[in-house]
């Protein structure tokens, strides 16, 4: 029995990310070393408009930070000081933890907006092609003639 994870049929669906391979392969390495924190989902709402929504509890905007470098989206939250009261938890279920979360992104996909909501960190992509990159409709003339 061979343990090869097979993703190529989802290639075939893949429209936004054209590196989806690698978006993939990187999910499945931090699945190996346990790191799942936070969880997050990545959601396609258009041919153009995607949305990566991370679940970021006890996370302000001021403990969070987004920036994109060279094609990659990294998403930080640091872990928050402690308030000036000190508080005895008899269970602390809810981690806040510092976290680092690194997307790439395809070619022309652009950071529109964020927001934090609820808990949850919404990051909306866009995919912007230009003129010069876009498909081209070629016609086809009935006769050709040569000029001279």
């Amino acid at each position: 029995m061979s343990n090869v994870l097979s993703l190529a049929p989802l290639f075939r669906q893949s429209v936004g990310f054209d590196r989806f391979n690698d978006l993939f392969e990187s999910a499945l390495r931090n699945g190996e070393s346990g790191s799942s924190y936070p969880p997050y989902n990545v959601e396609k709402h258009g041919d153009d408009q995607y949305r990566i929504v991370i679940a970021a509890a006890g996370f302000r905007e001021e403990d969070l930070e987004l920036q994109v470098e060279r094609g990659v989206l990294t998403v930080a939250g640091g872990k928050r000081e402690r308030d000036e009261q000190s508080v005895t938890y008899l269970h602390q279920g809810i981690a806040q933890r510092g976290f680092k979360l690194s997307f790439r992104l395809a070619d022309h996909i652009e950071v529109r907006n964020a927001g934090l909501a609820n808990g949850l960190l919404s990051v909306d992509l866009v995919r912007i092609v230009p003129e010069e990159a876009k498909v081209k409709r070629i016609p086809i003339n009935g006769q050709q003639t040569l000029q001279s």
